[in-house]
This record gives C-alpha cells, structure tokens and sequence, in this order.
C-alpha cells in the first residue's frame, strides 16, 4: 500500500480542508515563493480519509516572496504586531528574540495540523500528553496559522493554546495560538509563550 497520495486526490479528499499550490497564489499579495518542485504528499489516502474533516493539509514552503526563508523570525516581519494597522498579526511581545526556535526554518513538504484541540487534554501536562502525541513545530504553528486565516479566512486556534516540540534554552516548552482574549484584557495577536518548569531557583517566603 502506497505511503504517497496523488495530488488531485488530496485535494478531493480534503476539500476545503486543502491548501496547496493554486490556494498560495490566490492570495492577493502573494508571500511565500512556491517551490518548483512540489515534494511528494507523504500521507496514505486512508489516512487523509480519517483526517479529512478535523485537519488541515498544508503545502509548507522555505521561501517567502521576498527571498527570506520561512522562521517566525521573518514571519513577524512581515505581518507584524499593531492589530491596529494589520491583522493576523503577532502579539506584541519579544521575550523570544534570542531564542533559537524562531530561526527554524520551514521545510518544502506537506503536512497535516489539526484544527481544533483535543478536548481530553485540557489542562493536561504537556509531559503527559507527549506519551500520545507528537507536538508540531512552533513555525508549523504560526505558519499554518496566517496562511489558513488569509487563504480561507479561517482563524485556528482563536482562543486556545498549542503545545508546540520547541522548547527555549532553559529547556522550558514552547505553546502558541489563543490570538483573541475573550476577557479584552489584551490586544488581539498571535501568543508565543513558553512554560516555567519548576526548577530549585523556584521557592516561597513568609
């Protein structure tokens, strides 16, 4: 049985759930540079059947249009932090811009993100979850983020937290997403934050 699905079969699989090459040059300023070579889609028509309506799958590129490659470094650049001038945008926050995780570059390839979080792990350790599921990657994250939202005007993650693989120097864990706070303590913007994990330097006084 094949691990790689034809692409016209993939698109009718996943209907609105697809995002490839004709979807990238939809959009209106185009910001990514598609690859001349699309690579393969590596995922089993049985697997995209069971994944069709509660995930997304996305051709992910290393290039944006004006020839910086694909990190959350660059992705800020572009998009920016003042929902008052642009949105989706990034929070305004840069805690992280000496982080290695927003230098990773996006690979060429297909991937499948999930829409919507699993219910079951609300408030769940991130440790725990991890014996489960496989964490994307922060730049998967974001990403799929502003392309979903400016491709189909779908807006994931509005006011949830992703657990992302990254995890900054002190080995802390990297979460994303929860772009509108639903209290309008703070502005709207894509969160990147990371989990204080206990560590001795944590302690109490009376």
């Amino acid at each position: 049985m094949s691990r790689c699905t034809d692409y016209k079969v993939a698109r009718n699989i996943m209907g609105s759930n697809f995002i490839g090459i004709e979807e990238l040059r939809s959009m209106e300023e185009l910001l990514v540079t598609i690859p001349e070579t699309i690579p393969p889609i590596t995922f089993s028509e049985e697997e995209l059947l069971r994944k069709k309506d509660d995930y997304i799958l996305l051709l992910g590129v290393h290039t944006l249009s004006n020839g910086k490659t694909v990190t959350i470094r660059h992705l800020k650049e572009v998009f920016g932090m003042n929902p008052e001038k642009n949105e989706p945008c990034f929070y305004n926050q840069d805690w992280y811009e000496k982080e290695a995780f927003i230098d990773t570059e996006l690979d060429s390839q297909w991937f499948l993100i999930r829409k919507n979080i699993y219910e079951d792990s609300r408030s769940v350790s991130p440790e725990v979850l991890m014996e489960k599921y496989s964490f994307p990657t922060a730049v998967m994250c974001v990403y799929a983020f502003f392309i979903t939202w400016i491709v189909r005007d779908e807006k994931l993650w509005y006011h949830d937290f992703i657990w992302c693989s990254d995890v900054d120097h002190n080995g802390d864990r990297i979460y994303v997403g929860k772009y509108h706070d639903v209290d309008g303590v703070n502005k709207n913007g894509f969160s990147i934050h990371r989990h204080l994990a206990l560590r001795p330097c944590y302690g109490c006084i009376d």
